[in-house]
């Protein structure tokens, strides 16, 4: 996990300070080699807590982890990391070979004070080649062992194969939607690199308050929303995050919020099938996901690919949503499928699910979300559309709800 939130600090540390740390951790990790690789590609884990760095590792057989640890060490100190602890596994010796693993690391040490004796070298190291761990072979989560969020009913996630669909304002207008018809309604913004529910909820300039520990999510306009964009110094502040980094980041925007009783979360995905999708299916219980795409023969193949994914990871489809689908021109009144008909209703057929409506190319959608009030808020002409997608989202989701265990504790 990789925090943006300290824990246990002495030093009072600004946003811009953090961040800075945080990319010259990331620029000494991506430089430093074993061999003729990047450590960087062998992190599962890492986590910054004030001067201390705490990395998961997976090193070669025949790496020696108490000198990675000490040249890190020497490496990230001009940057302030003074600790860092590292939790070491090593790939099991090939059958039949000798045992000669290198020492593995204890899980907790101090960098600047990793020099082991001598006499108790070789003791180590044949208590380390006894207990190696054997290679991971436990299967990752699926869908059906997560609990519930305890206060929260439905998590429905919006995806695309692609960008550019309008992912985002369907997003945003839905949740609005979903809320108009009497819901408790929360909006988290996952997508990490571009994130825009702040901007489009009208919110940009607005901090989440933090409560012991936790975040507390930002009222727009009665939906409680968090998103990473409300965390940064800047609307012009890019995330230039490794998919590690990232999907931690989503983590952490999704446990360590103190999420008041929902009855829908609606998460804004990134485009893609990547970490972040992968990571949001094996660890945050979802009751149903919306694929939304255009009509156009490309958006449709990545559609496609978005849905086979859920498919995979045991996330139902709640439906397609076709957007763009048609455009009034405002001069002469002349309706043209711009980008061709008929593709959500291909997917939908395909797929065996609903779909859940098709929303016109309007430079007025457009327009409403730039200013920070949707469709739905300013109950335009086109409110209607996404008020009657949230009607069908609300007319078979129940089947697909997760059981919530009322007694959980965090």
């Amino acid at each position: 996990m990789f925090n943006f939130m300290k824990k246990k600090t002495t030093k009072t540390e600004t946003p811009q300070q953090q961040a800075e740390r945080d990319s010259a951790v990331d620029k000494v990790l991506l430089g430093y080699e074993i061999g003729t690789v990047s450590i960087a590609t062998m992190v599962t884990g890492l986590e910054r807590d004030g001067e201390a760095l705490t990395l998961d590792l997976r090193l070669p057989q025949d790496s020696n982890p108490e000198a990675v640890q000490q040249e890190l060490g020497q490496l990230l100190h001009p940057h302030g990391i003074t600790t860092i602890h590292m939790n070491v596994r090593l790939p099991a010796p090939a059958k039949g070979a000798s045992a000669s693993l290198p020492k593995q690391m204890p899980k907790t040490t101090n960098a600047m004070e990793s020099q082991p004796s001598s006499g108790a070298n070789n003791n180590a190291s044949n208590a380390s080649n006894a207990n190696a761990e054997p290679p991971i072979t436990k299967a990752a989560p699926t869908q059906s062992s997560l609990a519930a969020h305890p206060r929260i009913r439905h998590i429905i996630v919006v995806a695309s194969g692609k960008g550019g669909v309008g992912k985002s304002t369907t997003t945003v207008n839905i949740a609005l939607a979903l809320q108009k018809l009497g819901n408790r309604v929360g909006v988290l913004d996952a997508d990490i690199y571009g994130p825009s529910m702040p901007t489009m909820l009208g919110v940009a300039d607005v901090k989440p308050q933090l409560e012991n520990e936790q975040f507390v999510p930002v009222d727009a306009h009665g939906i409680a929303m968090l998103s990473i964009g409300s965390l940064l110094d800047g609307e012009n502040t890019p995330v230039a995050w490794r998919g590690p980094k990232a999907t931690g980041a989503l983590m952490q925007l999704y446990n360590q919020t103190n999420w008041p009783k929902l009855d829908y979360l609606v998460i804004d995905m990134p485009p893609g099938t990547g970490d972040i999708q992968l990571t949001l299916a094996q660890r945050i219980p979802v009751t149903g996901a919306v694929i939304v795409t255009t009509p156009q023969h490309v958006a449709l193949l990545d559609a496609q690919k978005g849905v086979e994914m859920f498919n995979k990871t045991n996330i139902p489809v709640l439906g397609v949503v076709e957007n763009m689908a048609l455009h009034t021109c405002s001069n002469c009144n002349h309706t043209e499928a711009i980008f061709g008909t008929g593709g959500g209703e291909i997917i939908a057929e395909q797929y065996h699910v609903p779909l859940l409506g098709q929303l016109p190319l309007a430079s007025g959608i457009r327009a409403q979300v730039d200013k920070g009030e949707p469709s739905v808020l300013a109950d335009d002409e086109f409110a209607q559309y996404y008020l009657d997608i949230a009607k069908n989202i609300e007319t078979n989701i129940n089947k697909f709800a997760k059981p919530v265990d009322d007694k959980r504790i965090f």
